[in-house]
C-alpha cells in the first residue's frame, strides 16, 4: 500500500487520481481539477451529524454518523469507492482536514473490500492551502504582461499561439464581458482559483516565469481573479491588439451566434438549443440595457429580434451584424478607448495580430 502522501506539489504536477469524500454541498463550492466526489455523508446526513457533534459531542456525532450511513446505503458507497481504488491504485482519497471521514473511509474500505488505499495528510484544506501559496509565490515572483484590446479584436485567438499564456477566460468558462456566458455553466469561484494555481503551478514547473494573459476586470462572470494576481495585472506591462472593425464584427458573429448557438443546440436539441440561445442573447442585451439608455436599447434589442426570427426561420445569421456594429460603435469602442487612453503609458508595443504573436514570442 502507498503511503500516506503530503506531497501535495507531486498530486497535482502528476495528475494523480483524487478521490474527495466529503460532501456534495462542500464539493460544489470548490474542488480541484479532475477529482472526483464520491461522499461519506451526503448533505443532510452531514448536517445531522454536525448538529450532534455541536449538542452532544464527536462520540455522539461518531455514532449517529454510523446509523445513518448503514446496511445497503453503506455498501453502495463502498462498492464505490472500492471501484475507484481498483481503477485507480495509483490514487489518494481525502476529506476536508484528512481527519475522521477519510480515515473512515479507508477503514470501511480495507474492512470490507480488502483494499488499503491511502490519504492526503491534512486533507482538502492542505490542498487549497497550498495552491493559494503557489499563486501568491508567482504573483510575487514571475513576468506578467498584459494583452488588451477592443471587444472582438481577437484576444484568445493571439493567446492561443502562445505557450507561455494563460488563458483566464477559458479556466473561468466564460469570455468576460455582459454577452460572456457560455450554454455551460461556470465553475464555482473556488474551484475556478484552484484550477488557475494548478495551471501556472504545471507551467512554472516546466520552467516558466513569464506570463501572457488577457487584461481583464477583477470578475471574469462570476469568478473573482485572486486579488494579488489582479492587483499585479493593473501594474504589468500592457500589449494592445489592433484589427479592423469589420474584422471584429466578423469574429463576434462566430463567437457570440453561431458558436454559441451550435453550445446550446449541442446540449439541448436544435429546436430547444435555438430557443434557449435566443433567450441567452436576449439577457445578454438587457442586462446592459441601463448603460445602453431606453431608446439606444430599444432601437438594438428590435434589429436582434429581426435577425434571430431570420436565422431561426432559415439559418441566415448576417442580420445580426446591425446590432453588433451599433453596439461597438456606440457602447464597447468608446469605454474601451477611454481604457486604452487612460493605460496608455503601459502600453508597450500596439499592433496586428502577427506582429503582436511575434513580439510577445520574443519577448520570452
Amino acid at each position: 500500500m502507498a503511503e500516506n502522501t503530503a506531497d501535495f506539489q507531486r498530486l497535482f504536477l502528476e495528475g494523480v487520481p483524487m478521490m474527495d469524500v466529503r460532501a456534495p454541498v462542500e464539493f460544489n463550492k470548490g474542488a480541484f481539477p479532475g477529482v472526483v466526489n464520491l461522499p461519506l455523508m451526503n448533505d443532510r446526513e452531514r448536517e445531522r451529524v454536525g448538529t450532534a457533534y455541536k449538542q452532544h459531542g464527536q462520540q455522539a456525532a461518531i455514532e449517529l454518523g454510523h446509523t445513518l450511513v448503514a446496511g445497503e446505503l453503506k455498501q453502495a458507497r463502498i462498492e464505490a469507492w472500492a471501484r475507484f481504488a481498483r481503477e485507480h491504485p495509483e490514487g489518494y482519497l481525502y476529506c476536508f482536514r484528512g481527519g475522521l471521514r477519510s480515515q473512515i473511509t479507508q477503514q470501511w474500505i480495507k474492512a470490507e473490500a480488502g483494499i488499503e488505499y491511502p490519504r492526503v495528510l491534512g486533507g482538502y484544506k492542505a490542498l487549497r492551502t497550498f495552491l493559494i501559496d503557489q499563486t501568491e509565490e508567482a504573483v510575487a515572483t514571475c513576468d506578467f504582461v498584459c494583452l488588451g484590446g477592443m471587444t472582438g479584436i481577437g484576444k484568445t485567438e493571439v493567446l492561443a499561439e502562445l505557450n507561455n499564456a494563460v488563458d483566464l477566460e477559458a479556466l473561468a468558462n466564460h469570455r468576460g464581458s455582459g454577452f460572456g456566458k457560455r450554454a455551460t455553466p461556470q465553475p464555482a469561484p473556488i474551484a475556478f482559483e484552484n484550477a488557475l494555481a494548478v495551471d501556472i503551478l504545471k507551467r512554472r514547473a516546466r520552467g516558466q516565469q513569464a506570463f501572457v494573459v488577457e487584461d481583464e476586470s477583477r470578475m471574469i462572470g462570476s469568478c473573482a481573479l485572486p486579488l494579488s494576481l489582479f492587483r499585479r495585472m493593473q501594474h504589468s506591462p500592457l500589449v494592445w491588439l489592433e484589427d479592423s472593425l469589420e474584422s471584429r464584427v466578423s469574429r463576434i458573429l462566430r463567437d457570440y451566434v453561431v458558436d454559441l448557438c451550435a453550445e446550446f443546440v449541442a446540449l439541448h436539441g436544435e429546436e430547444a438549443g435555438f430557443i434557449a440561445f435566443a433567450d441567452r442573447l436576449r439577457q445578454s442585451l438587457a442586462g446592459i440595457a441601463k448603460r445602453l439608455g431606453g431608446e439606444r436599447y430599444q432601437r438594438l434589442a428590435a434589429i436582434m429580434d429581426a435577425a434571430l426570427a431570420e436565422q431561426g426561420n432559415g439559418g441566415e445569421v448576417t442580420g445580426h451584424r446591425g446590432w453588433i456594429e451599433g453596439l461597438l460603435n456606440e457602447y464597447y469602442d468608446p469605454m474601451y478607448a477611454y481604457q486604452r487612453d487612460a493605460k496608455g503609458d503601459r502600453i508597450e508595443f500596439a499592433g496586428k495580430r502577427e506582429a503582436v504573436i511575434e513580439y510577445l514570442r520574443a519577448r520570452q
